[in-house]
């Protein structure tokens, strides 16, 4: 005897929808749960690529953070010798204004300027050699006049200003190539 034939025969029908019903939502179950085991590796997959090329852009990008410290620090070792060498420079024009200034104010040094000859003056007396020359002078011969202390004085700062700004200026051109020549 078969199964079939114990169920009364107006319920066959049920019992036969029912079981096929049954037999397709096993189907479909099964078929959901191999979908999502598939997926799953894909997901996975997926996952596993975008964290490779994540780290790999994460290493890249501290490639590039370590090349620009490095250049930072190499630029800024340049900029402080160059800083240094420009104060030096400074130091050495203020010493020796300093010295001038002190020169000068002990009468040990005086500044003085040629005077003009007078356009009539007899060429012969130009063509003379001075009888003893001048300690200090540039030129032998030619008349000269001494300057006060304190309008020297006054031109010795002005130099010393003027020496300021032109080392003061080297520093900026210096400062502006080496960053316009940084990588």
């Amino acid at each position: 005897m078969s199964l079939l034939a114990l169920i009364p025969a107006r319920y066959r029908w049920l019992v036969t929808g029912g079981l096929i019903v049954a037999l397709l939502l096993g189907a479909v179950s099964l078929g959901w749960v191999v979908q999502g085991w598939r997926l799953g590796e894909a997901l996975a997959a997926r996952d596993q690529a975008h964290a490779d090329t994540l780290a790999r852009l994460h290493d890249t990008a501290a490639r590039d953070m370590r090349r620009a410290h490095d250049r930072r620090v190499t630029l800024e070792q340049q900029l402080h010798a160059s800083s240094q060498t420009q104060h030096r420079r400074l130091t050495d024009a203020e010493e020796k204004t300093a010295r001038l200034r002190d020169r000068l104010a002990t009468a040990e040094l005086r500044l003085s300027v040629l005077t003009a000859e007078p356009a009539d003056a007899d060429t012969d007396q130009h063509a003379q050699l001075p009888l003893a020359a001048h300690a200090g002078r540039l030129v032998d011969g030619a008349r000269r006049t001494d300057i006060d202390r304190a309008v020297a004085q006054r031109i010795v700062d002005i130099t010393q200003r003027g020496d300021r700004a032109i080392i003061a200026l080297g520093m900026c051109q210096e400062y502006v190539q080496t960053i316009s020549e940084a990588p």
